[in-house]
């Protein structure tokens, strides 16, 4: 079942919506099997309270358990730790609260071996008839590997290579297309298609990635903005904050009280 394929169901005819939050869930048990067997999502329903209501197995699994039952009634920052968890349940509050949809939002997750890895992650609101949020349900989907058959692969890997070994520095979308010798439109589909990410995604990615290690050091935060390639701190807080739920600060406080 695709993003769009849920997106859907949340979304449906407000004749066809259900009551409450337990008429939905069990007209979606039919559905629970398959989504068991989707290895690369994490997918689940919370109540209001952001409360986890259910989930397939692969998310069970990646909050280290080997049941459903000790996740249910408890939020993301009660389960995962404490450099992600507590921004899941945040963004989780804003959709619940002002209806927010959020679509292709790169950010970290936790994969089953309890190691950080990238996602793109989608939430809807679940309203009832009459048009009152009563929960909501996600899908985040592991990143997949470039796909190498695309006929663009090689001019893509050579923008890959550029942003990786340019972060640090600022990257224009002119720049890219250069070195890829398409057009900006050709550049956004083609990398969608190959690395499943925009370029400004992929930018920011590997300058997100090397603050991630920067931020288990004794380095000052301004300077690792600037390692990573922000003109100033509040923008990289701004952009931290945006992929990971927490700002520099708070992502290192965390790390160094697990």
């Amino acid at each position: 079942m695709t993003p769009n394929a849920l997106a859907m169901l949340c979304q449906g005819d407000e004749q066809r919506r259900p009551e409450t939050i337990e008429e939905l869930l069990a007209g979606m048990a039919p559905l629970l099997p398959m989504l068991d067997v989707i290895p690369n999502a994490a997918i689940f329903i919370k109540d209001v309270q952001a409360r986890y209501l259910n989930a397939n197995r692969t998310l069970v699994q990646r909050c280290g358990l080997k049941q459903l039952q000790p996740l249910l009634g408890k939020t993301s920052a009660e389960v995962f730790p404490a450099q992600l968890g507590p921004g899941y349940t945040e963004q989780d509050r804003r959709v619940l609260e002002q209806g927010l949809v959020l679509e292709h939002q790169l950010e970290l997750h936790l994969y089953k071996s309890r190691e950080p890895g990238w996602c793109l992650t989608y939430k809807w609101p679940l309203y009832n008839r009459n048009g009152e949020i009563i929960g909501l349900m996600g899908v985040s989907v592991d990143l997949q590997s470039a796909s190498n058959t695309h006929p663009a692969y090689q001019r893509l890997v050579a923008v890959d290579e550029y942003i990786r070994a340019n972060f640090n520095l600022p990257i224009t979308m002119d720049e890219l297309t250069r070195i890829a010798g398409i057009s900006a439109a050709q550049l956004e589909r083609y990398c969608k298609r190959v690395f499943h990410l925009t370029p400004r995604q992929m930018i920011h990615k590997a300058r997100l990635e090397h603050a991630h290690r920067l931020l288990h050091t004794d380095m000052l935060i301004t300077d690792v903005a600037l390692q990573c390639g922000y003109t100033d701190h509040s923008a990289f807080s701004r952009q931290f904050k945006a992929l990971t739920g927490f700002t520099p600060r708070q992502y290192r406080q965390a790390t160094e009280r697990n």
